[in-house]
């Protein structure tokens, strides 16, 4: 009797096209079903040391939700690595601006801390309208809890 677990390997993982529309769900929700399908962790094969996970195309990122007071209580801050440099904006004016980045911070603080996470985020594509130019890839649509 062989009881040995098979770690999967970079040239035997099959990479799947993942589309989440993010109209009216919930951010932290949607960014750990999000993270979980970039790592891999839904799939049998899954291996901590390897990159295992599919690309996710996000659509209408403008319109994810946000629940009690966190569009005006929470804030981003960016810094310009000089004295006085730091800019604070609130979370609400983030989203009017740049949709994307309120989704794919939440997506990075959400992954691992390490070398194979930077890789695993570049296959996380967000686009605030309806549409994407990766229909040729063969997406399949899910649904996430709202």
């Amino acid at each position: 009797m062989n009881r040995q677990t098979t770690l999967a390997k970079n040239h035997e993982v099959t990479r799947a096209w993942v589309h989440i529309d993010a109209t009216d769900k919930v951010l932290g929700r949607l960014a750990v079903e999000i993270a979980t399908i970039l790592m891999g962790k839904n799939k049998a094969t899954y291996t901590p040391h390897h990159d295992v996970g599919d690309f996710v195309v996000i659509t209408n990122c403008e319109k994810v939700k946000l629940t009690g007071k966190k569009l005006d209580q929470k804030s981003h801050a960016s810094y310009s690595k000089h004295p006085g440099g730091l800019k604070t904006t609130t979370l609400r004016n983030v989203l009017a601006t740049h949709p994307d980045r309120v989704i794919e911070a939440a997506v990075k603080r959400m992954m691992p801390k390490n070398k194979i996470a930077v890789h695993q985020l570049t296959k996380l594509k967000i686009f605030a309208g309806p549409s994407h130019p990766h229909a040729a890839q063969g997406v399949k649509t899910i649904t996430v809890a709202a």
